[in-house]
């Protein structure tokens, strides 16, 4: 078959590594790629992912049989409608769906319609009965833009002062207007977890445990990212807890079907918080996770092309997951500045050199080849470093390892990714 992925980051840089492994894959297109991708497929610079028309072009211009969507702001945008209207089948969902990523407040809804676990929450549309709710509830609390953000527009605030600063930002147009509709909502406790779902035709079949790291510094401090580091499977959750997100997942699934006009076909995000009272949502995301792809796919021993295409084509009952028992760990080399201001344009030496070891995949999120045909960096994620082991422990010191034998001005990444995990639950008390 041949297939178009749409997206230039880590996450599409995993899912096109993962299908060139197929032999169902014929021709491998990337739009717009990057430095990464170009060594396994076809980069598509030109075309925009969020161009509904012109990917719809693309497509029938090269017999494209099957189109993946990996960012969000297509999925909002509708792109998979314009596509399955045309015939082409897709895997991403449509606009409707998409609503569960793009707006926060249309996600509690469904959340409650359904009787699915989430923290006390309220939206609003206006600055002063937000801040009037900030201190009638008190801190620690959450503040989150409505629509999407690039994953940051979510502030966790210790105080009230840092909560009402995080609503006047929203709406003061600190993040366009994702923001003009502000969620407060109360800060849960405990250790979070992802829990990833292919979801077609109302039925989930849930993926491996992974957890992010949000914050860019070390110790959990500072701003939150897009994320800085992950790993797969998560060893502090109990056989318990995992039983009840995957009856969340699919909870969730089985309300597509039921309320949605139109068969949600893609990957269902949960974002959980494990709490004293059990999991609950934080937040569902209506893709792939950048970056707990990164360590779920290299984990996944099917052949995902042949789960992607029964996902878009409506057939669940064909989808068979088998996984490796190795452990995955995943770094973040991030610009010097991120997630605020960064330069572009440094030249990244030892990729080659990283990959040459055993069990370790170097993923590109922000790189790109210049003029002189010299792999430079080209956003604030630059690489993903990936490292599999038999255990925990010794795929965190490979991955590690292989970071250090990468280089480019300004390289800054977390040190303690994965350290929680060592320690067992108290770490989170």
């Amino acid at each position: 078959m041949n297939i178009l992925v749409l997206g230039g980051g880590g996450r599409e840089h995993a899912i096109t590594w993962a299908l060139a492994k197929s032999p169902q894959v014929d021709k491998l297109f990337v739009a717009p790629g990057n430095g990464g991708t170009a060594r396994i497929a076809r980069n598509i610079p030109q075309l925009r992912a969020d161009d509904a028309q012109a990917v719809l072009g693309f497509a029938r211009d090269r017999d494209i049989d099957l189109v993946v969507i990996g960012p969000e702001a297509p999925l909002v945008a509708g792109v998979a409608d314009v596509l399955r209207e045309a015939g082409i089948a897709v895997f991403g969902p449509d606009a409707q769906g998409a609503r569960l990523e793009g707006s926060k407040t249309f996600s509690k809804e469904f959340m409650a319609r359904h009787g699915i676990p989430t923290a006390r929450y309220n939206s609003f549309t206006e600055c002063e009965p937000a801040l009037a709710y900030v201190r009638e509830l008190g801190a620690p609390i959450v503040v989150k833009a409505d629509g999407l953000a690039a994953g940051k527009g979510v502030v966790v605030a210790d105080d009230v002062e840092d909560a009402e600063e995080a609503v006047r930002a929203c709406f003061d147009g600190a993040f366009g207007g994702a923001g003009s509709t502000v969620l407060i909502e109360e800060c849960m406790t405990g250790p979070e977890c992802s829990l990833l779902a292919f979801v077609s035709a109302g039925k989930a079949h849930c993926m491996a445990t992974a957890q992010d790291h949000k914050r860019a510094y070390d110790g959990d401090r500072g701003p939150n990212t897009g994320g800085m580091g992950v790993y797969s499977p998560v060893p502090i959750v109990t056989d318990e807890e995992l039983a009840a997100m995957k009856e969340i997942m699919e909870t969730a699934a089985a309300a597509t079907a039921e309320e949605f006009e139109h068969d949600y076909r893609g990957v269902l995000y949960g974002g959980f918080m494990l709490t004293p009272e059990g999991p609950k949502v934080v937040e569902f995301n209506a893709r792939f996770g950048d970056p707990e792809t990164q360590v779920l796919l290299p984990r996944l021993e099917s052949d995902v092309a042949e789960v992607m295409m029964a996902v878009a084509e409506g057939r669940p009952d064909d989808i068979d997951l088998a996984w490796s028992d190795k452990h995955a760990v995943c770094v973040v080399l991030a610009s010097d500045g991120y997630p605020g201001s960064y330069e572009k344009g440094k030249v990244i030496l030892g990729v080659d050199e990283a990959e040459l070891m055993d069990d370790v995949i170097v993923l590109h999120a922000g790189t790109a080849v210049d003029d002189y045909d010299e792999l430079v960096t080209a956003g604030g994620r630059v690489l993903n470093v990936v490292a599999l082991g038999d255990t925990f422990e010794e795929a965190r010191e490979t991955a590690y390892l292989a970071c250090d034998k990468v280089y480019f001005e300004g390289k800054q990444y977390r040190k303690d990714i994965g350290k929680r995990a060592l320690q067992g639950r108290s770490a989170w008390k």
